[in-house]
């Protein structure tokens, strides 16, 4: 969830004088960080990876399943083992953090995975260790679940203990959500009034609801019947401050409904609610979801950042192969995925900077939330010159530079970047100044036209050598689907990071452990076989947009690079001395199969072109238009480094790429797929678009039900 600092949170009125105190020392903490470890070389590729829970409680009575608002009981017992290991200086097995929503728990293993093909192997048995710790943690009738979204999140009664939503107070002021789901860490209420605060209105979440054979047209969503009991005349003033246009809908209906003690619909009642539409007001909708998320650490600052590049145009890509997320407030949406949802859900932009109003106040408009997709490719490029690159041994240097660019640099071309995001001059200026490169110095000028949104009264003044609060207090929250992390001043050991964000949670261990290895698989694949994934950031944002949608990974196309391969002959010399002097021949027959003649593999046409295919062409290959599929590169990288792992080793791996490879053909369901067909095969569903209680009983316990097994057609 990002920076967690401890302290006394300043009121949104004084939090936002010091913003660009915050800004100026964030980039002089930067500044140091880069000039005191950019030529940091020879870093193991670690990794690790997060997973998020919903802790949920079971009332075997009533038959009614709610999200624990104990589970922040269990995060603490959790810390303890955790800190307790430490202090005996042990290594702890696993790590957890708080998450947005009192209901979740985050866990990451203790230390990161080796760098070795075999220590992958060992990641579903920690995941599976995790669940059964956390598990253990809990009261009778709870239980963990990896679900991306709480079916019920935000309808009446879904917390154990019961709470209630306070519209007219709070720091959400939501109809849906009570103030008590929120983690009392102060952090996270901090930010969820401060984002309200600074846009002027409670955010508006607009999901498309799904036209099933007896939803009506228009669709309009009754308002909950709990909202009813708390009726008062205040409440049309309090729903009216939390609009993002001011008002309510003032009509001879809406008074008749309250005279009655009754609501309207909410699209009469609330002007951001819209018809078929489900509506959300509240950052625990976003927030309150979970992910899976990996993080590797490179072996330099430019692997890093071509990391970064690379797996951005992958992220839209997994997230429609993981899409787990087809309900929201209790009913079937026409999507698969929460990105949006999350992205509306701290979307602070003011109505300026969404470009409602002309510019007054505002300094820029900003086409995108803070949780969004990336909007600037960081790679170094083929005219680098920023300082850090050392000279390859033997290779002629000039001022600390290597004559030439780096391996992999040479593929990104400003054309590429052609998205033009606005970003803070002066900043840029000051990041030139200090010895940071044009593209690099940009993307933190874009990231920095955002004011922190949690000051601490405590963390005002730093030493700006020894800290860096004031730059991850605006780094950690650009929530993008990569992220590029420093290492800390205060963990010299860690070095150079990039964060991959865009996957959603796996309903069992085995899927999501399939899904974080064939990422770390992938990395290693482009690393050795210098892949060129770049195409135009339009494109990958017009991706994002497709992934989201209601079965994407087998209805939507998908713009990718047609040649991924780069410069083949060098890197097949390079894998040759990597393979005791086999031949070029030999290895590009490895890579390309028999297409591959003279350093030449067939089909090598404008080497710029990107063209739309399906997600199944993407991963697993298109023979007819001799594209090679990421699966296929993926194999063959394992084929050539074979003589270094076991057969063992190797048949493993192998049944987690099958999982990916069938997700991508449509043979195995993506969670989406599996959850909404589980609702409209459900006896009590109504064809309707409601998923009432019931359902989600049995939802819930059968997803329970899953853990630690295969299932037909989700996992196996």
């Amino acid at each position: 969830m990002g920076l967690l600092s401890l302290g006394t949170p300043l009121p949104w009125a004084e939090a936002r004088k010091h913003a660009d105190h915050v800004r100026e020392h964030g980039i002089v903490q930067f500044l140091n960080i880069w000039n005191r470890i950019k030529k940091r070389r020879k870093d193991h590729l670690l990794w690790g990876d997060e997973i998020e829970y919903i802790v949920v409680y079971f009332d075997d009575d009533k038959k009614r399943v709610k999200v624990s608002l104990r589970a922040h009981d269990a995060l603490e017992k959790l810390q303890k083992i955790e800190t307790d290991a430490i202090l005996r200086g042990d290594v702890p097995e696993s790590s957890w953090k708080p998450e947005y929503g009192r209901y979740m728990l985050e866990g990451t293993p203790g230390l990161p995975y080796g760098y070795t093909l075999d220590d992958v192997l060992g990641v579903e048995n920690n995941m599976m260790r995790r669940r059964k710790l956390a598990t253990s943690m809990l009261r009778p009738n709870e239980a963990v679940l990896t679900m991306t979204n709480f079916p019920r999140l935000g309808s009446c009664h879904f917390t154990e203990p019961d709470a209630v939503a306070t519209p007219d107070r709070g720091a959400s002021m939501s109809l849906f959500i009570p103030e008590e789901a929120i983690n009392p860490h102060a952090r996270f209420p901090t930010l969820t009034a401060n984002i309200r605060l600074r846009r002027g209105s409670k955010v508006a979440i607009n999901m498309p609801i799904l036209k099933d054979t007896n939803t009506p047209s228009p669709w309009l969503e009754p308002a909950p019947a709990c909202l009813a009991s708390s009726l008062t005349k205040s409440l049309p003033d309090a729903i009216a401050a939390g609009c993002s246009n001011g008002t309510v809908k003032e009509t001879v209906e809406v008074a008749k409904h309250l005279d009655k003690g009754a609501l309207p619909p909410l699209p009469d009642l609330v002007p951001d609610a819209l018809p078929d539409h489900i509506y959300m007001d509240a950052m625990c909708f976003g927030m309150g979801c979970c992910c899976l998320q990996v993080t590797f650490q490179a072996c330099s600052v430019e692997e890093a950042r071509r990391l970064y590049d690379q797996l951005a145009v992958v992220a839209p890509i997994m997230m429609a192969i993981s899409a787990g997320a087809p309900i929201f407030r209790g009913y079937l949406a026409d999507v698969d995925c929460r990105w949006n949802v999350i992205a509306g859900s701290v979307d602070d932009r003011t109505v300026e900077e969404r470009g409602l109003k002309p510019l007054s106040e505002s300094r820029f408009k900003i086409s995108k939330s803070r949780y969004d997709s990336i909007s600037c490719y960081l790679s170094p490029g083929p005219n680098y010159s920023g300082g850090c690159v050392l000279p390859e041994e033997g290779a002629p240097a000039v001022n600390d530079v290597a004559a030439g660019p780096s391996k992999g640099m040479e593929y990104y071309k400003e054309k590429y970047n052609d998205i033009n995001p606005p970003y803070d001059k002066d900043i840029y200026q000051k990041l030139v100044a200090g010895g940071v490169d044009d593209l690099l110095a940009k993307h933190y000028a874009h990231l920095f036209i955002r004011d922190p949104l949690v000051i601490f009264q405590e963390l005002l003044e730093q030493d700006d050598q020894l800290s860096s609060d004031h730059f991850e207090n605006i780094q950690s929250t650009n929530w993008q689907t990569m992220r590029f992390k420093p290492p800390s001043p205060t963990t010299p050991n860690i070095g150079w990071r990039v964060e991959f964000r865009s996957m959603e949670i796996q309903l069992t261990d085995r899927e999501n452990a399939a899904f974080a290895i064939f990422v770390v698989l992938l990395v290693r694949a482009i690393l050795s076989f210098d892949l060129n994934l770049y195409i135009p950031l339009s494109k990958v944002d017009e991706n994002m947009r497709r992934a989201h949608n209601r079965g994407a990974v087998l209805r939507e196309k998908f713009w990718f690079r047609q040649n991924i391969i780069g410069d083949k002959n060098r890197r097949l010399a390079d894998l040759g001395c990597r393979c005791n002097g086999v031949s070029n021949q030999t290895v590009g027959e490895a890579i390309y199969g028999s297409g591959y003649v003279d350093g030449v593999a067939a089909g090598d046409e404008d080497e710029d072109a990107c063209v739309e295919m399906t997600i199944d062409e993407i991963i697993n290959g298109k023979p007819s238009a001799h594209y090679l599929g990421l699966v296929p590169l993926v194999r063959r990288y394992l084929a050539i480094h074979q003589p270094a792992i076991s057969q063992t080793t190797r048949e493993k791996l192998d049944l987690y790429i099958d999982l990916v490879s069938r997700k991508a053909s449509g043979d195995l369901k993506t969670g989406a797929t599996w959850i909404r067909e589980f609702v409209t095969s459900h006896p009590s569903y109504k064809k309707d678009s409601v998923v009432n209680e019931d359902i989600t009983w049995d939802l819930c316990q059968a997803i329970n039900g899953l853990a630690g097994k295969e299932v037909k057609g989700l996992n196996c």
